[in-house]
């Protein structure tokens, strides 16, 4: 697969996520919906967080590895957030652990921050203060996934749906252990 076709499919993944998403959100402004959504989601929401960073690890691999796109400082930010989150939302979610989804919450944040920073000095280059590197600036769009999907885009997107998942899947456990 080229990396413009790996992009591709990933946007899909990320929007299919970002939708359901919102449908939950949305549907969860009614209280018997929602309680159906708790319910579902209980216990799993951190399984799917966790498949989510592992799609997210091995998507940042192959962009690395095999398609070549060298990671620019901001990238590897967001891979030392991304990166653990398959341990730590694993092992939580094996061991039901509130410990493990509260961290995995905190991570998936400052995750979610550091992409939200990427994704500004992407498009305002003038943001740069000075800490990127110039032969590998943070501002380079390798791919355009569905002609909107970033490198830096995808990652957001998927720390926002691990931190939706977990913090769910964290307020309706019924059995914590730790």
């Amino acid at each position: 697969m080229t990396p413009a076709e790996v992009a591709d499919v990933e946007g899909v993944l990320v929007t299919a996520g970002l939708v359901a998403a919102l449908a939950i959100a949305i549907a969860s402004t009614n209280v018997a919906i929602r309680a159906r959504v708790g319910d579902a989601l209980s216990g799993t929401g951190t399984w799917i967080a966790a498949g989510i960073a592992l799609l997210a690890t091995g998507g940042s691999l192959w962009f690395s590895e095999s398609a070549g796109f060298p990671p620019c400082q901001l990238c590897w930010y967001q891979r030392i957030a991304m990166y653990p989150l398959v341990v730590v939302l694993g092992i939580a979610a094996v061991r039901r652990s509130a410990t493990g989804r509260i961290t995995g919450i905190t991570i998936a944040a400052v995750g979610l921050a550091v992409s939200g920073w990427h994704i500004l000095v992407e498009n305002y280059p003038s943001l740069d203060a000075g800490g990127c590197d110039p032969d590998n600036p943070c501002t380079i769009r390798w791919v355009e996934g569905l002609g909107f999907w970033t490198i830096p885009r995808m990652a957001a997107g998927c720390f926002a749906l691990i931190l939706v998942l977990t913090t769910v899947d964290h307020l309706t456990q019924r059995t914590p252990k730790d």
